[in-house]
């Protein structure tokens, strides 16, 4: 799921302005999170957290970057992929496959800027339009993100405010 800020027209002074949480935008289709528990678009890249297919305990850190197309995979401790070679590993084809599940193909296609057509369907398609390469980046950004998301799985529902989030205000007016 990912915060709506894009229609902040819509947004006057309900419920949720008192609250600690955030218009949900629904995913474009439904998706299973045991293969791949967390994607996004964010800092410029298509990156998420995909388990591994052989070690149930083992999870890989996975990204494209958008215009470059550079593209990285790791374990949350930045040991690279072993699938990686000229051309993207397992991981990345799970990552893009369920952000087009999350977002849409056109949304994701917008943000990595790739053309597309009718054809294409999936994020295995995107990667087909692609010409990157590998580039080794960090992976405890996102794991970091990802785990801090899981903690916010564990709380209980409530309109209480989060102390963690004192800071972010609870109208529009700043000052």
């Amino acid at each position: 799921m990912i915060a709506d800020s894009t229609a902040p027209e819509a947004w006057s002074s309900s419920s949720w302005e008192r609250s600690s949480t955030a218009r949900v935008v629904s995913p474009a289709r439904p998706r299973k999170l045991a293969k791949v528990p967390f994607v996004e678009l964010a800092g410029g890249c298509l990156q998420g957290v995909v388990s591994s297919g052989s070690d149930e305990s083992r999870v890989y850190v996975s990204s494209i970057a958008a215009r470059t197309h550079a593209y990285s995979c790791s374990t949350n401790n930045n040991r690279w992929c072993g699938g990686l070679g000229g051309s993207p590993c397992k991981h990345l084809h799970a990552l893009a496959n369920e952000a087009v599940l999350q977002y849409g193909v056109d949304r994701v296609a917008r943000y990595l800027r790739v053309e597309v057509d009718a054809e294409v369907s999936t994020g295995s398609d995107l990667i087909a339009r692609m010409n990157g390469r590998p580039e080794q980046a960090q992976a405890e950004t996102v794991f970091s993100r990802f785990l801090r998301h899981l903690a916010y799985l564990e709380l209980p529902g409530t309109t209480a405010p989060l102390p963690e989030m004192h800071w972010f205000p609870a109208t529009g007016a700043v000052g």
